[in-house]
Parts: C-alpha cells; structure tokens; sequence
C-alpha cells in the first residue's frame, strides 16, 4: 500500500519524475525485455496528467504504455492521438473503463489488450456453483454436461508430452 487497482479509489501515484527514474533504470538494467510503464495518474490526477507522463516515459525509454482505468472511449481515443507508441488497455469487467471490445482498441490503435480477471471470474463462479451442487447433491452426476472430458483436458495440457518426458528422463536415472 498504496499500490492498488488502478479501478479503486484512494490509490496514489509517485511523483512523475521518480518514475522516470525507475524506468531509465529498468532500460539500463534490461538485457532483452519490453519495458511497460503503466499510467495510473488518470483517476488521481486526470487525463492531461496522464498524456504527459506518458509523454516523459517514452523520453526516458519505455517501450509501451498502458493507461490504467480510462474512463470512456473518447479518452481512450484521445490517448492514442496524443501518445505514438504501442498503447496496451486493461479490458477488466466491473472497473471504470466501459466494456470495449479488443477490434475496438485496435481501431483506435492500442496494440495489446489484456483481459485480467475474465477466466479467473468465470471460472470462480463455475466452482462455486459445482461446489454447491456437490453439497446439495452428493454427486457430480449433474456436473457432467459441464466438464471437459480427460481426453480434452489431456489435450489442453499437453499431457502426452509429459509422459514421454517422464519416460526419457526416467532412462537417465
């Protein structure tokens, strides 16, 4: 603290001109690395603020800007207008930025969009209400229709080169 979200109130930002320093820092320090300033002046101190650090951290070497906790697609347009470097945006749900899709950050011209929170939320709900039925129910009987199957789940995880990995390194032993 008071490092926080950059969608909740009461978080503050340090002075623009330490923040320089950690960047021009981090690029002397860097070996083969982007280096990212994330912008969160704007629900502290407004947009202006947040163009301009922008500004000052692409002068003192970073390479993308991420303007946390925009609060409209104007302000997102505008940014990009101001600011010609690769932009990232935080597409989180329940924050202050509207929901914007990512062909719309593209076509205002933000390079990446990251999205949080969206699987860790989804998910969450899913073991809540599976967790639920298990103890109403004693089973995973109705669970079924909403599973993966092992062989999907193997799939994803790429299980079959595991097991050969295990096998090779089993011989070294």
């Amino acid at each position: 603290m008071p490092k926080r979200c950059g969608h909740l109130e009461g978080k503050e930002v340090v002075p623009q001109e330490e923040m320089i320093q950690k960047i021009k820092a981090a690029v002397r320090a860097r070996k083969d690395a982007m280096i990212i300033a994330r912008i969160d002046s704007r629900g502290v101190i407004g947009l202006e603020d947040a163009i301009d650090r922008a500004k000052a951290y692409l002068d003192a070497g970073a390479d993308i800007i991420f303007p946390e906790a925009l609060q409209s697609k104007d302000e997102f347009e505008k940014f990009a207008k101001e600011i010609r470097s690769p932009l990232l945006a935080n597409m989180t749900e329940f924050g202050k930025t509207p929901l914007i899709t990512a062909e719309e950050f593209k076509q205002m011209g933000y390079t990446f969009v990251i999205f949080p929170v969206t699987v860790f939320r989804v998910a969450a709900r899913a073991m809540k209400e599976a967790l639920e039925t298990l103890l109403k129910e004693g089973t995973q009987k109705n669970l079924m229709d909403k599973m993966m199957t092992r062989k999907e789940q193997y799939e994803i995880i790429n299980y079959s080169f595991y097991e050969m990995l295990d096998r090779e390194l089993a011989k070294l032993l």
